[in-house]
């Protein structure tokens, strides 16, 4: 455990040859806001070294043990490192010194204050609204809460609340208590807690399953004894789905990003796969095979705000594990052209085409925001992947390489925005 107002002992930023043509984050001493995860994150996916910022951070706390602003922004650069159990030790460290953190998105006059509720945790964890909210006329405060650290009696002074917990088997607790006091909170309120708890992968396959236009096939959640006697021919994976048997689809529950998620084609590979996971519990499901009659997997972020869907991206791979990372879209002209063009015609071709899925999954779910990634069956079936509050929604991918996302993000920003102000009973100036 860390040390009262103390950076974890094992903290250190190795040094690293930064590159300048990368606008670094500077961090500004007794600053009211933080630098935050939109700034940061930006900063070390466009090839920025944020160690040295991070090493004067660790300098700040050497001498203001107290900055818990410089705290919560070491834990975010630790977490970019691929340093996550320092990263978490870090960001518990600053949660007990400080619940309320100010994020820098407005920009200008600030015309409505946005509460938002979350948790500790990665990026993931919570709706990533800073992302969205940034050079706006909407200041952004988070007050994060936890079984130790609950809700203060009185809130601070804001126009909107957000409840920004991502479901999880670590914030179901909160999400139920949240769901108490959300129903006798008077004022207004973005993102029912109860709503939220819907969206485990399993729950979210029950709720869509053998409705029309939406392929999603059963999820089960298997503990690992179950998968050890799966993986032992002892028991049978098509017992548990019903809906089909090998190729699975075997991920760790709470998994994202691609992390222990396979295809397993038979029960003895399970024993190898599980040797390689760690995990208590995980989901499987049947594979369903969506490449095009090209070979590719398509597969697209759609951000669900007031029931419109909006494309946030779209990633092309020969690889069925698709990544937008890893599908090779900075390197195929063809591939961003593609996705420029779905884009450009998304209200008028592939809303109309699935209508009547988008409405069912909002009257399914009844969320203001939502997100979800998914593709298109050879039957021209929207196939879901995962529904979640907390997906990644950003415009940060070069100009020069992708000159058609910014205007396409503006379009989600803005409705984004626009439900802010219109849940305050303002007008939204556009």
């Amino acid at each position: 455990m860390p040390t009262q107002n103390a950076v974890p002992a094992s903290v250190s930023i190795p040094a690293a040859v930064s590159i300048p043509i990368v606008p670094i984050p500077k961090f500004v001493p007794d600053s009211v806001h933080q630098i935050g995860i939109a700034a940061l994150l930006e900063a070390a996916y466009l090839g920025g070294d944020i160690k040295p910022l991070g090493t004067e951070l660790i300098a700040r706390l050497g001498t203001h043990p107290d900055d818990a602003n410089a705290m919560m922004d070491l834990s975010i650069i630790l977490q970019l490192m691929g340093n996550d159990a320092t990263s978490a030790a870090t960001q518990a460290e600053a949660i007990r010194m400080r619940q309320l953190y100010h994020l820098p998105t407005a920009r200008g006059a600030v015309k409505l204050r946005l509460l938002a509720i979350m948790i500790a945790g990665d990026f993931m964890a919570n709706t990533p609204l800073e992302f969205m909210l940034g050079g706006s006329d909407i200041a952004l405060d988070i007050l994060y809460v936890s079984a130790d650290r609950p809700l203060p009696p009185e809130l601070p002074p804001h126009d909107v609340l957000f409840i920004a917990v991502g479901e999880s088997d670590q914030s179901r607790a909160l999400l139920r208590s949240l769901t108490a006091f959300a129903k006798n909170w008077p004022g207004p309120l973005v993102n029912q807690p109860d709503r939220s708890l819907q969206l485990s992968r399993d729950r979210v396959a029950i709720l869509l399953q053998s409705q029309p236009g939406i392929c999603m096939p059963i999820t089960v959640r298997a503990e690992r004894e179950t998968m050890v006697n799966i993986g032992r021919g002892a028991k049978s994976a098509a017992d548990m789905l019903s809906d089909g048997d090998f190729p699975l689809i075997v991920r760790p529950v709470g998994s994202h990003a691609g992390r222990g998620l396979q295809k397993i084609t038979a029960f003895d590979e399970i024993p190898a796969y599980l040797r390689q996971q760690n995990d208590d519990a995980f989901y499987i499901s049947r594979f369903v095979d969506y490449s095009n009659d090209d070979g590719q997997f398509r597969k697209y972020r759609i951000a669900l705000i007031e029931g419109r869907p909006y494309l946030c991206h779209m990633a092309i791979s020969s690889n069925w594990m698709i990544h937008y990372l890893n599908a090779g879209m900075s390197e195929s002209a063809a591939k961003r052209a593609e996705e420029a063009a779905v884009m450009a015609s998304f209200d008028e071709v592939f809303v109309p085409r699935h209508r009547a899925a988008f409405d069912l999954i909002q009257q399914r779910f009844g969320l203001d925001y939502l997100a979800m990634d998914c593709s298109e069956t050879r039957d021209g079936e929207l196939l879901i992947f995962e529904i979640d509050t907390g997906m990644i929604v950003h415009a940060i991918d070069p100009v020069d390489v992708f000159p058609y996302k910014k205007p396409q993000m503006r379009k989600v920003f803005d409705a984004f925005q626009a439900m802010m102000h219109k849940t305050a009973g303002r007008k939204h100036a556009v």
